[in-house]
């Protein structure tokens, strides 16, 4: 009887005018090759955040959409947003 683990990610989508990038995460448990749960998680990469731990995937989304026009209009969105 084996169990084994795997995460992979599942589903990629760019979304809001900021081309937020939407990463879902399955984590498949199996039990001699018959998955028996999964489960998932999400978490977003913004135009402002750190994707150096991102997947190659993701990274070449971020490369793609975060632009330099993009990042600045989101900062000035979250400057005006803030004041």
């Amino acid at each position: 009887m084996a169990i084994t683990k795997e995460i992979i990610e599942d589903q990629i989508e760019v979304v809001s005018e900021f081309k937020h990038i939407q990463v879902r995460t399955a984590t498949v448990i199996k039990e001699d090759g018959v998955e028996i749960s999964r489960s998932y998680h999400r978490h977003v990469v913004a135009p402002d955040s750190d994707s150096t731990s991102e997947s190659a995937d993701v990274k070449a989304m971020v490369a793609q959409f975060h632009t330099d026009a993009v990042k600045k209009a989101y900062a000035d969105h979250l400057a005006k947003s803030n004041s």
